[in-house]
């Protein structure tokens, strides 16, 4: 019997968004916008400094492929880490809460 492969990030996010209610459905959205917003910083912030992902690591305490899952925006992030990673660059962090549009 063989193994089933398994399902790629896109496709779990795919699978979940066709079968949940529309609410769940923008909230799901939002997330993902959120964790694309945060591996854009990361990116962005890392080459302004002009680091590799492997000096970003050293500099934070961390590993290149931890700073690698930040960038790909394909897990969670965590915001003790983007907080590790601004003050090691020199930055800060800011959360604002916006409104939420009308539905």
């Amino acid at each position: 019997m063989k193994n089933k492969p398994k399902k790629t990030l896109v496709q779990a996010m795919l699978d979940e968004f066709t079968a949940v209610d529309s609410t769940r459905r923008r909230a799901m959205l939002q997330r993902a916008a959120v964790d694309v917003q945060a591996a854009q910083l990361v990116y962005d912030m890392r080459t302004s400094a002009g680091l590799s992902q492997r000096e970003l690591a050293k500099l934070v305490g961390t590993t290149a492929s931890v700073i690698c899952r930040l960038e790909q925006a394909d897990s969670g992030h965590s915001l003790a880490m983007l907080t590790r990673i601004a003050a090691a660059l020199g930055h800060r962090i800011e959360l604002r809460c916006l409104p939420q549009k009308a539905a």
